[in-house]
């Protein structure tokens, strides 16, 4: 089956769609361990707006290059502009993001290859199902940093994982 680009592919984020209806979106910032960057956080929610609109969409498959599925959120550019309105507007647009993903009419599958962290951490707990591989590992360690989020994804992690020490609630 065959494949097409999509013109909401960035270098970022690739996104392509079969003839099935399969979305397959791409995180391509391997150098950044993937990072939810603003740019990153705006190329998904283009392509999300894409799939919600594809009458024929089937399901959604995140995936990501490199060894990192998603490191979370980008903390050079946080650290660029330590302001909490800047703060406010990142994780507004995350907020937006993250919601868009959990009302999409059709499946979401994260296929998880690495390290997934803090937000991308989220990401993934965002997903109706998640396939990791044998090499992914998840954590939620924005504290290490000064951060937490008290994000809707705690509570799954407590549930789905009831024999890891979570510590995110």
């Amino acid at each position: 089956m065959t494949s097409t680009a999509l013109p909401t592919s960035t270098d970022l984020l690739l996104h392509q769609r079969d003839a099935r209806g399969v979305h397959r979106l791409t995180l391509n910032s391997p150098d950044s361990f993937n990072t939810l960057s603003e740019a990153m956080l705006a190329a998904m929610q283009k392509a999300l707006g894409l799939v919600a609109d594809d009458a024929q969409a089937r399901v959604l498959v995140i995936a990501a290059a490199g060894k990192a599925f998603c490191a979370g959120h980008n903390l050079k550019e946080m650290r660029a502009q330590p302001e909490l309105a800047y703060y406010q507007k990142l994780f507004a647009q995350c907020t937006r993001m993250m919601l868009s993903l959990q009302n999409l009419p059709v499946p979401v599958i994260a296929r998880v290859q690495g390290i997934a962290t803090a937000a991308g951490c989220q990401l993934v707990a965002q997903c109706d199902l998640a396939v990791a591989s044998d090499t992914a590992r998840f954590g939620v360690n924005g504290i290490d940093v000064g951060l937490f989020a008290p994000h809707p994804a705690c509570p799954w992690f407590a549930t789905c994982m009831p024999n890891k020490p979570w510590k995110c609630c």
